[in-house]
């Protein structure tokens, strides 16, 4: 019998490897497979196929460029790099869209136990994408049911100060 219990692992291109780690302790616990969840903003859904293939197209309307979603190979080989000596089941999922609504919406398909996610990298880059985009952890915790449980970037120090409040 195949293992009901699924835990979403957002992944990024680049995030601390500590985020898979966790994950992969949090599924040996609830005895879970990892469903690792990349969301590109940039692109929109067009059409979902029943064998879960899905097409999109790119926000801006001067691209014309419906594709097929493919997960990114060169983010599948890094995630394999922490996963396949884990051992603990996982797979890899394409999303287009908004991150926070994707993920539940994903969540809810495969009625995931619960969310794993990072927090971004401190600096500037990091500060001003969250200021205009949100958290996704935020989004998560305010706006569905299921457990969200936040990794902090390994750069993160308790005596730094918050991105929104600035260094003195």
């Amino acid at each position: 019998m195949p293992n009901p219990n699924v835990i979403i692992v957002g992944v990024v291109d680049g995030q601390p490897r500590i985020v898979l780690e966790q994950a992969v302790e949090f599924a040996r616990r609830f005895d879970a497979m990892l469903l690792c969840a990349s969301v590109d903003p940039s692109r929109y859904l067009v059409e979902r196929f029943s064998d879960g293939l899905f097409t999109s197209m790119p926000i801006d309307p001067e691209i014309q460029d419906l594709r097929v979603e493919k997960f990114d190979e060169h983010l599948r080989k890094q995630i394999a790099t922490v996963l396949e000596p884990a051992g603990v089941p996982w797979s890899v999922h394409p999303l287009v869209g908004d991150p926070s609504s994707e993920l539940i919406a994903l969540a809810d398909r495969v009625d995931a136990i619960l969310l794993v996610v990072g927090t971004r990298s401190p600096g500037f880059r990091g500060t001003l994408q969250e200021f205009f985009n949100g958290s996704v952890a935020a989004h998560l915790a305010h706006r569905q049911h299921r457990p969200v449980i936040v990794i902090p970037h390994p750069a993160s120090s308790a005596s730094k100060p918050l991105p929104w409040e600035g260094s003195e």
